[in-house]
């Protein structure tokens, strides 16, 4: 394996107390305004697929707006390559204001889009294409961001530091869910189609201005500035370089970032409309328990960051893969209630393997890379798994329901994604929360075993 530029032998300088909510906040802002988008188009799918596509069977126009969200999904390897060079080369903090503009501006462009109705087959190719440009910003955004926070964090932290940037990550998604609740409850259906869905979308211009002011007053990571002390510029292509030597890591992350992929944008994007469409419910009702399950979680996300820094990823991981097995079925056999209180009992049950999930899956594989190609291989390691799993969630839903005429064909999908998760963490990741990001190589038994008893029991300097 190739040495680390960094590993110079001089710890890189630890950011100030004031410093660390500053730089937490800088990198968590760029998912909060992705995930308001995410959860805006998951939402309002419905509305949207009436104004984009051509009336007639709804079902098709639904599943439409469902390929095009996943669609943005799939380009979003090709912006973790393009955005992870400038990362690792320019430096995390450039890369990540010129992403949080371009994520203002795009969605907000959704938000004006002309419909079918006015410009007929134009519009939903518009609209395709302004996905597939979000797409690659999210790409490179999202990578960049875990870098970011991760190489401010103290090395006993990282996980209750990746547990705030899951909240930027989770509160999006809930203030995407609000704001759609809130002008669906203010406007008549009619409104709601003319024109009302498309002021959410608008909102995310000032937030990605006032992103951008923050992430300005941010300076760039101590490891990034150690890098650029110690190691010259690189020869090799960060992209070829990690595909080369560091495939072994990603493709471990890709065997249990497919579990966490599907489990979490079924929850947010397709389990409310299931309670809606056929689980007895109102749509109003349907997407307020969704509200309530998310608002419940954001506090969850910090406890299951400190909670991994303590007895480690790899445990957490394995429990949240039997925790889909076990828990899921139970949350859709509440979830046929048919009632307000068992969509949200059945949704705070189908926590418990997000809580076990997230956010160790989050905090493992930045601190499976080296610092010099520590964006790029993130943007990868998270972008292709998510690609290919997150974005086609809801439609596989869709399309297994409609077949089988039953939401535990979505359990056997996730279940068989669960068994393939379990083996990849039991026998290809090993614990990482111990190491230093110094490292140079992906983690090992042995290197696991030797950081612990190195670092362990001794005290780790103050860094925030």
């Amino acid at each position: 394996m190739a040495a680390d530029p960094t590993a110079s032998g001089r710890p890189a300088p630890p950011p100030s107390r004031t410093g660390m909510p500053r730089a937490v906040l800088a990198g968590c802002v760029g998912n909060f305004i992705e995930q308001i988008d995410v959860g805006l188009y998951g939402y309002l799918a419905p509305t949207m697929a009436g104004a984009f596509f051509p009336h007639g069977n709804p079902t098709v126009a639904l599943i439409s707006t469902y390929g095009t969200f996943a669609l943005g999904f799939l380009v979003q390897p090709l912006g973790g390559v393009f955005f992870g060079r400038i990362g690792d080369r320019v430096g995390r903090r450039t890369m990540l204001m010129v992403t949080i503009v371009l994520m203002g501006v795009l969605t907000a462009c959704i938000g004006v889009l002309p419909t079918y109705a006015r410009i007929g087959v134009a519009s939903p190719m518009l609209l395709l294409f302004v996905r597939i440009l979000q797409g690659m910003v999210h790409g490179g955004e999202y990578g960049g961001a875990l870098t970011f926070i991760i190489e401010y964090a103290p090395r006993r932290k990282r996980g209750l530091y990746m547990g705030y940037a899951s909240i930027g990550v989770f509160g999006g998604l809930l203030v995407g869910a609000g704001m759609s609740s809130a002008v669906s409850a203010l406007l008549t259906e009619d409104q709601m189609a003319d024109w009302g869905w498309r002021l959410p979308f608008l909102v995310a211009l000032p937030l990605a201005v006032g992103g951008l002011l923050l992430r300005s007053k941010v300076g760039e990571t101590p490891a990034f500035l150690e890098l650029q002390k110690s190691a010259p510029a690189p020869k090799e292509s960060p992209v070829l370089e990690t595909l080369r030597t560091y495939w072994r890591p990603l493709l471990t992350f890709t065997g249990y970032a497919m579990t966490n992929a599907v489990l979490s944008y079924t929850w947010v994007t397709y389990l409310p409309q299931w309670l809606s469409d056929e689980g007895g419910i109102s749509h109003s009702a349907a997407f307020a328990s969704n509200l309530i399950s998310l608002a419940a979680y954001l506090p969850l996300l910090v406890l299951a960051g400190w909670l991994s820094d303590r007895i480690g990823r790899k445990p957490m991981l394995l429990a949240g893969c039997v925790a889909c097995l076990t828990l899921v079925p139970l949350a859709f056999w509440v979830a046929h209630g048919g009632t307000f209180g068992s969509a949200i009992l059945a949704q705070l049950i189908y926590l418990v393997p997000e809580f076990c999930i997230a956010v160790p899956a989050t905090a493992s594989l930045p601190e499976m890379v080296p610092t010099h190609v520590r964006v790029t291989a993130t943007a990868l390691g998270f972008n292709v798994p998510f690609a290919v799993f997150s974005g086609t969630a809801p439609v596989v839903a869709t399309a297994l329901v409609n077949w089988t005429g039953s939401l535990y064909s979505v359990w056997f999908y996730l279940g068989a994604l669960a068994v393939i998760s379990f083996f990849a963490v039991f026998y290809g990741y090993h614990e990482s929360s111990r190491g230093s990001l110094s490292g140079s190589e992906a983690p090992t038994k042995e290197a696991a075993t030797d950081s612990r008893a190195a670092h362990g029991d001794r005290a780790e300097p103050a860094r925030n």
